[in-house]
């Protein structure tokens, strides 16, 4: 069973940039639909970006359109999220999901979730 183990969460200003990382530990992506949701205080969680593993095609929530960008590294078997020109209403735990919907509501397996603030 794959565990998502996250990274790169952390503090910045409005307007900065960060990457967050997410590996697995005791299996593989080959196959899964994988990506990230994010959850703000006292919101629902959201759907952010979701890469196919095997094609390498991408969406976006409208929420990050055109501002956070997903990829793979298929050889290091890591999916990243670089997130530019943050606004503070993207503060919210950031959580891994492979095994993703194709309705990229659910997913089958979590990560424990990583905190970005961004600070205005």
């Amino acid at each position: 069973q794959v565990q998502l183990v996250e990274s790169g969460g952390g503090l910045v200003q409005a307007g900065g940039s960060l990457r967050l990382s997410c590996t697995t530990s005791g299996g593989a992506f080959s196959g899964y639909r994988v990506g990230w949701f994010r959850q703000a205080p006292g919101k629902e969680r959201e759907f952010a970006a979701v890469i196919y593993w095997t094609s390498g095609t991408t969406r976006y929530g409208d929420s990050v359109k055109g501002r956070f960008t997903i990829s793979r590294d298929t050889a290091k078997n890591t999916v990243y999220l670089q997130m530019n020109r943050l606004k503070p209403e993207d503060t919210a735990v950031y959580y891994c999901a492979a095994g993703i919907s194709s309705t990229y509501t659910q997913a089958t397996q979590w990560g424990q979730g990583t905190q970005v603030t961004v600070s205005s």
